[in-house]
């Protein structure tokens, strides 16, 4: 006598895998972009594909900024350059995907920049740009500011998309040599940063606070920077942030006083120069 049949095994379903972010087309440069980058375009486009390719299949860069990458990201940081004195060492602290400092790198050959970035994936993305790119004037080093703070200094430093002016103030400025200069990529909202942030500020000595902008009437919005000198000049107390200080703003094309602009490379010359939300 049989027993019972048995029922057939049923294979287990199986795991779908977790599709893989596609890589974004690469968005064509726009025709500003050749005299903001000069003979630096082609590098420009090589990571614009690096960024819109690894970068979104890796996460590093969101798939929503791929399509936006010039006008929002490459020309928003090669705007800043303009603040930057040249020759000198710079932190891009909190680099991420390489905004700004990876186009400051590559529009700045007599700048020496440190791509300060703490999370493993992001610096691994960092050193793969800079190898291809051929950047001899940029490293990679994984670390938090505040772990390298009194180890690492440098001329200026530099940071986009990282923290609240409050806070951001004292990492920048444990990074910074007595003298040197902090400049911070802003958006909408900075004069409400910069006051909540005067307390620090004050106490950090921080000397000609001011708000500038960049690329005013060739990005919409014109890039905003908050840049402030750090410590005390030997002999002088600092000078205080001005109570109320409302929007000293300038531009980069025309900063009455400031640091010494850098070179602005020009179509066809030898030597090149001029965030995520």
């Amino acid at each position: 006598m049989s027993g019972p049949a048995v029922p057939p095994a049923v294979p287990p379903s199986p795991v779908p895998a977790t599709p893989a972010v596609a890589p974004s087309p690469i968005p064509a440069a726009p025709a500003v972009a050749a005299g903001v980058f000069g003979s630096a375009i082609g590098m420009a486009e090589r990571y614009a594909g690096l960024l819109a390719g690894p970068g979104v299949e890796r996460g590093i860069l969101g798939p929503g900024e791929a399509s936006r990458l010039w006008d929002r990201h490459l020309l928003n940081c090669a705007l800043v350059a303009g603040f930057v004195p040249s020759p000198c060492s710079l932190i891009d602290l909190g680099s991420g995907a390489g905004l700004p400092g990876i186009v400051l790198a590559m529009l700045l050959p007599d700048v020496t920049v440190t791509l300060l970035e703490p999370m493993a994936r992001r610096v691994t993305f960092l050193q793969e740009c800079v190898a291809v790119l051929g950047l001899g004037n940029a490293e990679v080093r994984r670390a938090r500011a505040e772990d390298v703070a009194g180890q690492l200094a440098a001329d200026v430093v530099i940071a986009r998309a990282v923290a609240p002016m409050y806070k951001l103030a004292g990492l920048a400025a444990g990074l910074a040599r007595p003298g040197g200069l902090v400049l911070a990529i802003k958006g909408a909202g900075v004069a409400a940063e910069v006051s909540q942030a005067r307390p620090e500020l004050r106490r950090l000595g921080a000397r000609d606070v001011q708000v500038l902008r960049a690329g005013s009437g060739m990005v919409d919005p014109a890039v905003t920077v908050v840049r402030f000198t750090v410590g005390r000049p030997p002999g002088r107390s600092a000078r205080p942030v001005a109570r109320g200080a409302g929007d000293p703003t300038r531009d980069a094309r025309g900063m009455a006083a400031g640091p010494r602009r850098a070179r602005r490379a020009q179509p066809g010359s030898d030597s090149g120069r001029p965030s995520p939300g």
